[in-house]
């Protein structure tokens, strides 16, 4: 767990050769066997920040390749840095392992690499630093690699006009890793995971065809004479930054670029526009589905009741008392314990709705994808709702990285009355889905206003994380580092998608270790969101211990 909590990203640890310095391969770090515990620490902390830190940059291993003493000389420098840049995650007992003054002459892998490479004197890295093994991180790099590339040899676009949106290069890196058994119990490739689909019956088949996922033109699962009556899409063919008049006012966000392994600051802006509100939408929503009950329990928080029989700590004010009792002849009471229970209600949940263009596409049940989504987002509110749980519902679509748009549907402190149904109701799917952007302001709105030490952020998503210059293992890559981002950050993340044929491999390429399902329809919501939250929450709240 401190591994995956430094890196970013779900690691291994596994024994290495006896002897052997520490080395990872981008998948699992490497251990003595006989090493001391200490030393173990040490390790795990120093080649995890190094993955964290992108310090295996494949430009950098190439420079350092064949050249094993500048190899060491880098890993004393960029391992400080990489220490020091993780400072706020590390225990406490490792915080003192950073050369803090070291650190502070570089400030990224093609620095250090250029500062060892000067001709001038430098202590040899700490024995615990492990070493760097050049030829395999580069055999795990090519290797993903060709899975990107094999993957894009499947998928032909549908639009082959020179206005089609740009593309990032095919070399990009996949950070995907493995899916974490723990925190991703339902919808995964695992036992349970398996066990569940075929249980539920909840994933479709997809369908022939081509075309960029996530966009507004039909994909690879549509039969565009199926739409439903609500579907919304967008016949602009130019690059919306050029088009649409964008406010320079806003929420900026960073965002990650994986093929470089270094994010790109501020670069996504994030406006919430109030809902518009349609005459003809309905003021009702369908009947709350069983959801209520496998939530019950989840968003209960401490309370400590004075002066009972029996309890885990002693109560000082009841026992002062029982002793000046006694002392007065009188029999003392023994109600002199308090005991921790779980009777207040203690969670916040913010919704995410995707709107975006893709969820106009048909879905089960005869109904659009959309359709679903507002029946599982209206459910899932109501149920937190009058459970007493604190619940905010947010939609998000976007044009361009300037133009992400949420929707603020319910806000925290709002009452849940009939606008929220016209609002919710009012909602037409269009445009794109920059889903990290989207997930970093849910995440910034939860941890500012849900006033709760307990939180969730719950994604409704077909997961297709596309927009202009957001495509394929780019934008999986963003969203993935977004929620990782928010549970380090103490708040638990699920991702739900509802009544879309999205596999499970793209969803799991796109909410990474996060706990995720899919059910074929809403009213399967209720035999999974038990599980689904509790795994959010219990990972959270580790996350939160470690750092």
């Amino acid at each position: 767990m401190l591994a995956s909590a430094l890196a970013g990203r779900p690691l291994a640890v596994a024994p290495g050769k006896a002897g052997d310095p520490a080395w990872t391969d981008g998948q699992s770090i490497f251990i003595d066997p006989g090493a001391s515990r200490r030393a173990v620490l040490e390790s795990v902390a120093v080649q995890a920040s190094l993955m964290a830190a992108g310090s295996f940059d494949v430009q950098v291993l190439k420079r350092l390749s064949r050249r094993s003493k500048l190899v060491q000389r880098y890993l004393t420098i960029e391992g400080h840095r990489a220490l020091l840049e993780n400072d706020d995650l590390l225990p406490e007992t490792l915080r003192t392992l950073a050369d803090r003054e070291l650190a502070s002459r570089t400030d990224s892998p093609q620095s250090s690499v250029t500062l060892a490479e000067a001709k001038h004197a430098l202590a040899p890295s700490p024995e615990n630093f492990g070493t760097i093994r050049i030829k395999k991180l580069i055999a795990a790099n090519r290797r993903a690699s060709t899975e990107a590339e094999s993957e894009e040899a499947q998928h032909v676009p549908r639009r082959t006009s020179s206005d089609e949106l740009e593309e990032f290069d095919d070399d990009q890196i996949d950070d995907s890793g493995h899916p974490d058994p723990f925190s991703s119990p339902v919808g995964g490739g695992g036992l349970i995971g398996k066990w569940l689909k075929k249980l539920l019956s909840s994933a479709r088949k997809s369908g022939d065809g081509g075309g960029p996922p996530g966009a507004d033109a039909p994909t690879s699962r549509t039969n565009s004479a199926k739409r439903g009556a609500h579907a919304v899409i967008s016949t602009a063919r130019v690059d919306p930054q050029d088009t649409v008049d964008v406010e320079a006012t806003g929420f900026k966000y960073p965002e990650w670029d994986a093929g470089r392994h270094h994010y790109r600051p501020e670069w996504c802006t994030v406006r919430e526009v109030e809902p518009t509100i349609l005459a003809s939408a309905p003021q009702n929503i369908d009947t709350v589905i069983g959801v209520r009950k496998p939530l019950a329990r989840l968003g209960l928080g401490l309370h400590r009741l004075r002066r009972q029989r029996q309890g885990d700590d002693i109560d000082v004010d009841a026992a002062v008392d029982a002793l000046v009792e006694a002392a007065a002849g009188s029999v003392p009471h023994d109600a002199v314990y308090l005991e921790t229970v779980r009777r207040r209600r203690d969670l916040s949940v913010l919704l995410l709705l995707d709107i975006s263009g893709s969820a106009a596409e048909p879905g089960t049940l005869g109904r659009t994808v959309h359709q679903q989504q507002l029946t599982a987002a209206a459910n899932l509110t109501v149920a937190l709702h009058d459970l007493g749980d604190r619940v905010a519902l947010y939609a998000y679509h976007s044009q361009g990285r300037r133009a992400v748009t949420m929707i603020p549907v319910k806000r925290f402190d709002e009452h849940l009355e009939i606008t929220f149904a016209k609002r919710l109701n009012s909602l037409e799917p269009g445009a794109y889905s920059r889903l990290g952007a989207a997930i970093r302001h849910g995440s910034a709105v939860l941890e500012a206003r849900g006033g709760t030490a307990r939180r969730l952020l719950v994604v409704l998503s077909d997961g297709l994380a596309y927009d202009h210059g957001y495509e394929r293992a780019y934008g999986a890559a963003d969203a993935r580092r977004a929620l990782d981002e928010a549970r380090r950050r103490g708040t638990g993340s699920v991702c739900l998608t509802v009544g879309a044929g999205t596999d499970v491999s793209s969803l799991r390429r796109v909410f990474g270790s996060a706990a995720h399902a899919t059910v074929g329809q809403p009213q399967q919501v209720a035999d999974v969101i038990g599980p689904l939250f509790r795994s959010a929450l219990r990972s959270a709240e580790v996350t939160r211990k470690i750092a």
